[in-house]
Parts: C-alpha cells; sequence; structure tokens
C-alpha cells in the first residue's frame, strides 16, 4: 500500500519537531486492569519481550523510513498490534476475547515466533517497498528461536492472525482520493499559511477497527461565530498564540513545542509502561492492541468531524476577523500562530483526540490514572514530567492553544471523542473470557 505523500507541511513540521523519548516512567502499581495481575516476563534474559520489540521494529517502518503523518501512524500500529494481539491471546488459551480471530494451537507452540510472523506480515503489506529490510529484520528474530515445532507452530499462528488483518483491512478507504472543500465564507476552512497545504481528509472515512461508524459520536459542531463562546475561544488563542505573544509562559512555550510532535510520545509511552511494569508478552500484547485500535479509531472519528463542520483554523479566523460578525472580535491580518498549522480544519483537534484515547486506554487496562512519566524533547529542551494520565490529556488540550493551532472548544470536543472511542471499547472488546 502506498503511504500518504508528503507535503511541504511535513517538511516543515518535521523541522520543528520534537523528539519525545519518553523516559523514567515509575509506576508502582500491582493490579493491571479487568481482574489480571502484574505477571513477570517468562524469559528474565531478554531485556524486552517479543512484543516490545516488534513494536519498536514497527516504529522504525511506520515513522523513521516511511515517515506517516500521526493520523496515518494509527491506521498501521492498529493493524500490526490487533494481529499480534490474536496471536498471543490464541497461545496462551484465549484468555480474552480475540479481536478478529483466534487461531487454533495445539501443543506447545512459540510465542515470540507467532509475534515476529505477525508484525513482519502486517508491515510487510503495508510497506512492501521496505521488504527487503523487514525479512532481514524477520530472520534475525527467528533465528534466536530454537528450530522444531513449536517454532513452527508459532508461524502458523502469527501467519493466520495476520491473515485475518490484511484481509479485514481491504478496501477499507486508506489512502482515499477525498480533499477538504476549500470554503470563501466566514467560519469555512480553507488552506493556511505558510504551506497552504490540504492534507488527510480520507482518514475521516476509514472504515473504522471498533466503533460501528465514524460518525457514531457526532458533536452539536463548533459554537456560533457571533456567540460569546466563539469570541471567548478566538480571543484566548488569539492572545497567547501568537508566535509574538507577550503572555504565554517559557513553559507553555515548550509545552507547545513538547506536544507538537509527529513522531507521537505515545508510542514510546506505552512501551515504557509495559517494561517498567514487566508486562508479559499477553499483558503486552494486549494492553498495546488496546491503546492502539483505541487511537486509531477516535482519529477516524475526530477526522469525521472534521468533514462535518470544515471550521476555520485560528489563523484564518484571526487574520479575517472583520468578517464574523462578531462584535468582540477584532482582526489581525498579520497574525501567525506559535506551531505550523496542520493541513486540516481545526473542530474537532486530532491530537486531543488520540491523546484521550490513548490515555483512558492505558488507565482502564492498569485500573489505575496516578501512574507517573516523563518524556525529554530535544526540540525545546526541556524533560516534561506527568503524574497521571489525566494530567497528560489536561495540558495537550491548554498545549495546542498555546501553540495557535486550535481553539479550547475543538480541543475539549476531541477529547470528549476519544473517551468516547475508549469507553465503547472497553465494554465489547479485548474483556477477559468468563
Amino acid at each position: 500500500m502506498p503511504k500518504s505523500p508528503n507535503t511541504g507541511w511535513t517538511a516543515v513540521v518535521r523541522r520543528k519537531a520534537v523528539w519525545l523519548a519518553v523516559a523514567g516512567v515509575v509506576v508502582a502499581g500491582v493490579p493491571v486492569g479487568s481482574g489480571t495481575s502484574v505477571a513477570y516476563a517468562s524469559d528474565s534474559k531478554k531485556a524486552d519481550n517479543a512484543v516490545i520489540v516488534w513494536d519498536r521494529n514497527a516504529q522504525t517502518a511506520i515513522w523513521d523510513i516511511a515517515g506517516q503523518q500521526p493520523q496515518v501512524q494509527a491506521r498501521s500500529f492498529a493493524m500490526v498490534h490487533g494481529a499480534v494481539y490474536d496471536a498471543v491471546n490464541a497461545i496462551a488459551g484465549t484468555p480474552y476475547q480475540p479481536y478478529l480471530t483466534a487461531p487454533a494451537v495445539k501443543g506447545n507452540t512459540s510465542t515470540d515466533a507467532a509475534v515476529a510472523t505477525a508484525a513482519f506480515r502486517v508491515l510487510n503489506e503495508l510497506f512492501p517497498a521496505q521488504q527487503a529490510r523487514l525479512k532481514t529484520q524477520y530472520d534475525e528474530s527467528l533465528a534466536e528461536i530454537p528450530d522444531g515445532p513449536a517454532k513452527r507452530r508459532g508461524i502458523t499462528v502469527g501467519d493466520q492472525a495476520a491473515s485475518a488483518m490484511i484481509a479485514a483491512r481491504k478496501n477499507d478507504g486508506a489512502f482515499g482520493s477525498q480533499t477538504w472543500p476549500v470554503g470563501t465564507q466566514p467560519g469555512q476552512w480553507r488552506p493556511t499559511p505558510p504551506t497552504m497545504a490540504n492534507d488527510g481528509a480520507w482518514v475521516g472515512y476509514l472504515k473504522p477497527f471498533l466503533i460501528p461508524s465514524a460518525s457514531m459520536f457526532r458533536t452539536s459542531g463548533p459554537p456560533a461565530l457571533t456567540s460569546s463562546q466563539y469570541a471567548r475561544d478566538f480571543n484566548e488563542v488569539k492572545t497567547i498564540g501568537s508566535v509574538t505573544s507577550t503572555v504565554r509562559t517559557v513553559d507553555q512555550t515548550q509545552a507547545a513545542i513538547w506536544w507538537h510532535d509527529r513522531h507521537l510520545a505515545e508510542w514510546e509511552i506505552k512501551r515504557q509502561l509495559a517494561t517498567t511494569q514487566r508486562l508479559n508478552a499477553l499483558q503486552t500484547s494486549r494492553m498495546f492492541a488496546m491503546v492502539d485500535l483505541a487511537e486509531a479509531d477516535a482519529t477516524i472519528a475526530c477526522y469525521n468531524e472534521k468533514a462535518a463542520w470544515t471550521f476555520w483554523r485560528p489563523v484564518t479566523a484571526i487574520q479575517l476577523a472583520d468578517t464574523d460578525g462578531n462584535p468582540e472580535t477584532v482582526a489581525d491580518p498579520t497574525w501567525m500562530p506559535l506551531l505550523v498549522t496542520p493541513p486540516h480544519p481545526d473542530f474537532t483537534s486530532g491530537h486531543t483526540c488520540f491523546t484521550a484515547a490513548s490515555m483512558s486506554a492505558l488507565r482502564n487496562f492498569f485500573g489505575r490514572d496516578d501512574i507517573p512519566f516523563s518524556g525529554y524533547s530535544a526540540d525545546s529542551g526541556t524533560t516534561r514530567h506527568f503524574s497521571s494520565f489525566s494530567q497528560a490529556v489536561d495540558e495537550v488540550i491548554n498545549a495546542r492553544i498555546w501553540g495557535g493551532i486550535h481553539t479550547r472548544t475543538a480541543d475539549i470536543q476531541g477529547a470528549k471523542i476519544g473517551r468516547q472511542v475508549t469507553d465503547y471499547m472497553v465494554t465489547r472488546y479485548f474483556k477477559p473470557k468468563r
């Protein structure tokens, strides 16, 4: 499958991107959601279990080489970890509901071989141009596993899980030809400087992984242009989100830059949590699948919202405020945001949809909110510390305003969608079998 074409916006953002190598995660809890207790990795000689290893391999393929943007990465990671979970869950005796399939397992079966095969098969389907490199990586993984029936059975199980995922996502709408409609009336979205790009509209029409419809959590839309709420949103982002803002603090500027990351901190956070909690392969695969599939569907639902409302971005709204009919807004034709505005509409915020989904999935999995973590940004030159998953969501809501690229209502409603997707997931998927 071809990757989404790069745009000028991508190049600009990469220069401003933050490397969020989330480090130093400290977790104190024992329960790991749904009545499951932490079990330790079965092979203490390995620093990471196979699920963590292949998640890192997936990130290399998805971001480091293919350069997929966050809304595209979400689909790729969900496909990888949906398949990996089904393979590992089957080998463990299917203690949890399968996502797509529960391949038959007879006799001793290698989990490591199944994980490597499931991940490799999906990644090879997604990135045929990386076939040779991926095959080398896969062969190296298999070489570490003793030859024999267990290895062969593991390969078979992983292959079956991957085949089910590949078949399920065939013709799912990825990389469609849709574009955002460009408006000319007040409130309607149009391309934003400096890149004037139009990209990612197909995501709103992608087949969801979990929810029955991309429009399931439709909101009532952005505030009316003439409303007091709109004026409050407008004046807040105009004041604090400007590239030349005099009221934004140094910490707020650093937070805005920290969160504006195409690499995505969430991928590293989940690996750190799995390692620090010493989750076994089954627990890791379940946690990764819950996080990644919730993130994917939250992103799809968010982009479907964007398509429904096609609301203008702050930079457009502020520069053209003399057309909005609101006496409480004042135009500034020279206003520009701190961050580069992404090439799609304001409402709702993709990043808050995504982060709220991932953090609420982690909170549900671990059965608690107060698990601290921190991450370093080379771009801002700072480490940000969070005492809980909910604190991270609160900060990203603010950070998108501090960066000048979203309004508060778009952020809050996006976070609500992310939580709704996770709530839907935990009542219907990945549940312990009674």
